[in-house]
């Protein structure tokens, strides 16, 4: 199982940029940023608070970094044309020397295309346009020229030029629309990625693989990652007000050896890899420490 980190972008830079070339030198195989502009806000009001842009900070990183593979995850489809998704990633997969993942999904945070002014679109030809995205992006990264006509993009003897170090560079697809998105994922992606626990996660498996048989693609080709919130501590103190909590989101919670059963039920259930977002984990110097004892206690079982 490969083990990714996901710093939250309203970090500062200096400890997004700290933390990751921490896990690049501590030997994590992954790093991931989201793609937002804004905090969400339930109302879809525009919201106050500092967040890193995505794009910029994979470039930077790439620089910065030695060894992880470096994705969004995942970028929003309808903030940037997709040529200039496949143009920008081409570029930081020379940046990297070929550690790049292009990670893309439909969309959905209501208050950044509200305040921008971008059409959020409805559910239908928001995953149309999704859809057309995956097939430009992957022609214009692997062909020499494209011409694409569809009801969201067209184009025209498109070049993309330099073509990415990778003889095939990755897409990440993310989202767990079972009936869409899920098929495009099917099609298209390299990589497919939802949140969920291990049983909804094994249940959305079948899915995937049933998609892929109507499209004619082995499913074996198809990695496939989760995320899960972490508190992981030894202190029993910290933990005890923690476990009486309930949590919309999937979470690993515990004492090391109780993490460790945790994964356990991820990989049994075919997780490719494991993504762990630094959200929830306080200041940088916390967040190294519990990186740390997750990647030497919890991740080495796994190796």
């Amino acid at each position: 199982m490969r083990f990714s980190v996901w710093p939250s972008p309203q970090r500062s830079w200096k400890d997004v940029r700290q933390l990751v070339v921490h896990c690049d030198q501590s030997g994590w195989d992954g790093m991931y940023f989201a793609d937002h502009f804004m905090p969400d806000d339930p109302r879809g009001v525009p919201a106050n608070g500092a967040v890193l842009e995505c794009w910029a900070v994979l470039a930077a990183l790439a620089a910065e970094t030695q060894q992880l593979r470096l994705g969004s995850l995942v970028s929003g489809n309808l903030y940037r044309h997709p040529a200039m998704v496949a143009n920008a990633a081409a570029t930081i997969d020379h940046i990297s020397d070929g550690r790049f993942v292009v990670g893309l999904g439909a969309g959905w945070q209501v208050n950044e295309h509200a305040a921008y002014g971008i059409d959020l679109l409805d559910v239908g030809p928001r995953l149309d346009a999704f859809e057309e995205a995956c097939v430009v992006i992957t022609s214009l990264l692997g062909q020499q020229r494209t011409t694409f006509s569809g009801g969201h993009y067209r184009m025209t003897d498109a070049p993309c030029d330099p073509k990415p170090v990778q003889a095939h560079l990755l897409l990440l697809i993310g989202g767990s629309g079972e009936k869409r998105t899920m098929r495009i994922a099917a099609r298209y992606a390299d990589e497919w990625n939802a949140w969920g626990s291990p049983e909804d996660f094994a249940r959305r498996t079948g899915i995937l693989e049933a998609h892929c048989s109507a499209v004619g693609r082995d499913p074996g080709f198809i990695v496939r990652s989760t995320q899960a919130l972490v508190y992981l501590s030894t202190d029993e103190k910290w933990l005890a007000p923690l476990r009486r909590e309930s949590s919309a989101r999937s979470r690993l919670l515990g004492t090391p050896a109780e993490l460790v059963e945790q994964v356990a039920a991820y990989d049994a259930v075919g997780v490719d890899e494991l993504i762990i977002p630094d959200w929830m984990m306080g200041s940088a110097s916390r967040t190294a420490d519990t990186l740390d004892l997750f990647w030497n206690e919890v991740a080495v079982h796994f190796r």
